[in-house]
Parts: C-alpha cells; sequence; structure tokens
C-alpha cells in the first residue's frame, strides 16, 4: 500500500473515533522539536552528561553481514563484550540505575546476574512511521477520561507526552509492522525448572494494513485484530482465540471469541480482559499483561514520574539465536542470564496505582519506558498487601529487516512462588516470523475460528 493511502485511510479512522471535550497534547512550536532536539518520535537525541548514554544517529537500518531475508536475526555486534556485571554482591553501586524489582530477582537469587554492555541506540523506524508522528503530534487527543485517543495516524500520538496516559497509550499504540505472523512458545517454568512449552501461532493486524484497507465503519474504534493459535501441548492444539482490540474499551468493551478444538464450540470470550489468566500461561500472567501492558487503563489512577536511566534489556540478539534450545534458556527461577544483554537507557518512569472501588490483582504497578520505542521494558507488579509480586523484563532488539523494534521475549517472574513465564521465544521453530504477511478482513470473523483450528 502506498504511503499517502495508508495515511488517508488511518486519519478516516482516526477521526472517526474522536471524542468531544479532549485536549491536543502540543503546539505546533513544540513540534518542531521532533527531528532536532528530539528524534522523530520524541526521545532525547543527545546522549547523558557523563558519556555513558550516546546521541541517537539514526538507529540500526542496515542488515549485517550474514543476515539471510526471512531468517533469524543476526548479531550485529558479536565483538562486544560485557563491561561489568551486576550481582547481589555489588548492586549497592548501580542501585540509583535499577527498578525494584531488579533488585528484589539480584536479592533472591544468588544466580540471578545482570551482564551490562556498551549502550547501542539502535532503535530505528521506517520514514512514514517519523512522517506520521510529525504530522499527528498537534492532533491527537486523550478522551475525556483518558480511556481512548483519537486523532492520530499511527505510532506514539504523543512524542512530547505531558501525562503518564498519554505515555501508556504510546506504548500501546507503537508501530510493530503493519502485519505479522510469528510462531513461538510460551513457557511456564515451575519453581524446580522443570517446564513445558506451549507452542503457539500469533497473526495480527493493524486496520490500515488490512488487504482491503481500513474502512471507517467497519474498523471504528478497533487498534488491532488477533488471532492466536494453540499448536501444542496436544490438549490444547487447535484451540483459537480471536480479538478485536477496540481503542476506548470503556466506549466499546475489547471483542473476544474462543473456539475449543475438541467441543467444535465458537462462544464470547467477555473474559479476555483485565486480570484475567492469560492462555496456557498456568495462572502466571493477567491477560493485560501480555506485550507487557495491553487493554483499557481506566481501572487506575496514572502518575507520570518522569525520566530516569536505568539499565535494561537491550539489542538481544544472543538470546534471540537460534543455536540455543529452550532448555539451555530456562533454568531454575530465572532466564540463563548469561544469555541476556542490559545496557543504560533513559526511560519514562508511570506509576499506575488501583483506584478507589476498582478490582484487578496488581494494586499497583510501575513502568519503565523505553525513550526511543515507547515499549514497556520493565514492569513491577505490587499486591494488594502492596509488596513487590511480580517483575516483567521485556528482551528488547531491532529488527533491522524491516525498521521494527521490538521483542524477542517477555520474562515475568513471580518473586513469591519462584515460578516465571516467557513467551514470544522462537528459537526452535522453522519459520519464527512474517512481517510481509497479507491479510483479509474475514479471516478475523467468528465465522472463520473453526477452519483456522482445524486439528
Amino acid at each position: 500500500m502506498m504511503i499517502k493511502n495508508l495515511i488517508v485511510a488511518s486519519v478516516s479512522l482516526a477521526l472517526s473515533v474522536g471524542v468531544s471535550g479532549s485536549i491536543a497534547a502540543i503546539d505546533a512550536e513544540e513540534a518542531e522539536r521532533l527531528g532536532s532536539e528530539l528524534t522523530p518520535v520524541g526521545a532525547e537525541r543527545a546522549g547523558n552528561a557523563n558519556g555513558t548514554i550516546p546521541e541517537w544517529t539514526g538507529g540500526l537500518t542496515k542488515s549485517p553481514a550474514g543476515y539471510t531475508d526471512g531468517g533469524f536475526l543476526v548479531d550485529p555486534f558479536p565483538d562486544d563484550k560485557p563491561l561489568f556485571e551486576i550481582t547481589a554482591g555489588n548492586l549497592e553501586q548501580y542501585r540509583d540505575n535499577l527498578s525494584p524489582g531488579q533488585i528484589a530477582m539480584l536479592q533472591k537469587y544468588s544466580s540471578y546476574k545482570m551482564p551490562v554492555y556498551q549502550t547501542r541506540r539502535t532503535a530505528a523506524y521506517p520514514e512514514k512511521v517519523y512522517e506520521a508522528v510529525k504530522q499527528h503530534a498537534t492532533t491527537a487527543k486523550l478522551a475525556e477520561s483518558g480511556n481512548g485517543v483519537s486523532d492520530y495516524l499511527f505510532h506514539a500520538p504523543f512524542p512530547i507526552p505531558k501525562n503518564g496516559l498519554e505515555v501508556i497509550w504510546n506504548h500501546t499504540t507503537r508501530y510493530r509492522g503493519g502485519a505479522m505472523e510469528r510462531t513461538t512458545v510460551q513457557v511456564p517454568v515451575q519453581a524446580n525448572g522443570d517446564f513445558t512449552a506451549n507452542r503457539l501461532v500469533d497473526l495480527w493486524v493493524f486496520p490500515y494494513a488490512l488487504e482491503e484497507g481500513a474502512d471507517p465503519v467497519k474498523d471504528d474504534n478497533v487498534l488491532i485484530y488477533f488471532v492466536q493459535i494453540m499448536e501444542s501441548p496436544p490438549r490444547l492444539t487447535g484451540n483459537v482465540l480471536l480479538v478485536h482490540e477496540t481503542i476506548d474499551q470503556v466506549k466499546q468493551a475489547r471483542k473476544a471469541w474462543r473456539y475449543n478444538a475438541g467441543q467444535r464450540r465458537v462462544r464470547r470470550a467477555p473474559q479476555v480482559a483485565y486480570d484475567a489468566p492469560g492462555s496456557g500461561a498456568d495462572g502466571l500472567r493477567t491477560t493485560d499483561n501480555y506485550d507487557m501492558f495491553n487493554g483499557a487503563p481506566d481501572r487506575y489512577d496514572w502518575k507520570l514520574i518522569g525520566k530516569k536511566e536505568l539499565y535494561i534489556p537491550y539489542n538481544s540478539y544472543k538470546l534471540h539465536s537460534p543455536e540455543l534450545s529452550y532448555t539451555q534458556i530456562h533454568q531454575k527461577g530465572h532466564l540463563d542470564q548469561s544469555l541476556t544483554r542490559y545496557e543504560l537507557h533513559r526511560v519514562w518512569v508511570v506509576e499506575a496505582t488501583l483506584k478507589d472501588g476498582s478490582r484487578h490483582i496488581y494494586n499497583k504497578r510501575t513502568f519503565y519506558i523505553d525513550e526511543d520505542t515507547w515499549q514497556a521494558a520493565i514492569v513491577d507488579h505490587y499486591d494488594g498487601r502492596g509488596e513487590l509480586w511480580r517483575v516483567a523484563e521485556a528482551h528488547a532488539l531491532q529488527y533491522y529487516n524491516v525498521d521494527v523494534p521490538w521483542y524477542t521475549t517477555e520474562v515475568l517472574y513471580d518473586l513469591q512462588s519462584g515460578r516465571y513465564l516467557t513467551t514470544g521465544l522462537t528459537n526452535e521453530e522453522d519459520e519464527p516470523y512474517d512481517f510481509d504477511v497479507s491479510i483479509k478482513r474475514s479471516y478475523f470473523q467468528p465465522s472463520s475460528l473453526r477452519r483456522i483450528g482445524k486439528r
């Protein structure tokens, strides 16, 4: 689809979900900072004062030697070595650049270490994304209640955010390519290190990237169409989840359907939201834990704390390698940390506190959002007693073949049970992902589920 048509379709969709009484984020003068002192998506272009965070110079946009189209990503920095390693023994030296959840992991597991590498600001997006962000920076609006966003094209409606909700909407709406299909595993790991991998296929598309293009009526208030097909274990094979992810989920709740292959029945699934248990996760994540956070923000009060420099997983090409088995990656208590890579980056810090009268198993969450990508990097989760409960880490990398920053895996550690969950790993899969997939709207209809879920 030509960029012009893409933008026109997106504008039609965005305008169709406008909310009266909302307020534009920034004025034209402030928007001029984008692409100059700020990167095109709103991060600080300059490095930090002591040089441990470099200037952003455009990101990683060329594939390194050895990469084959359609194959696994090749590590563009094979000669990089850790600068140092953070352990329980020296964490006090680095405490100011760690989240409470990271500190808790270091204190709980003597084997949990954080190898820290040179910071490389590899984040890059297609030029059409930069153009869109600049274009909608002065028009994007939050709904009066903050539960929706309107008048934006795609990616980061609020590149210069003024509050916590704007930061979270940047994460929720961020560009991940127009459409994608991937075969991954979701691995619930028990406290003793045992696990059974659940293999599944995810397929999703933003309305503007549908084969027919966006429809202002049919796609009204739709953010994304999503299908998840279970391929193993055998008892779950053929089960399908279909989601029409709405933008304002208070105005119009997320639409979801489940197909049970054993019963050959399609049922509405209104419970697929908020803190309902995630599919195939053995109780280790909520529905809104997927993609670090998704869904309606209405049950929380969102406070923008500000920015800080934090050691976060980044450029995780080593962990992405097809030479690794899932058994090698998963250890008792946590990942094999020798396979991880942490770098110092600036993050937005947003605190979400459960509203009075609202219900959720997490009483508070603290989000650490990477400034270069608007992706959540770390999320600390607190229970009803105010105790730190779960720690989420997103091991990010740049898909330099398509100019898309994303994750190679998300990990959710349960500090209280000693169990953890990984999602998104592709190491043992033959065809891990496809960003060049063409999908018709009809694929995402409930009537298609029996055909999709055939065993």
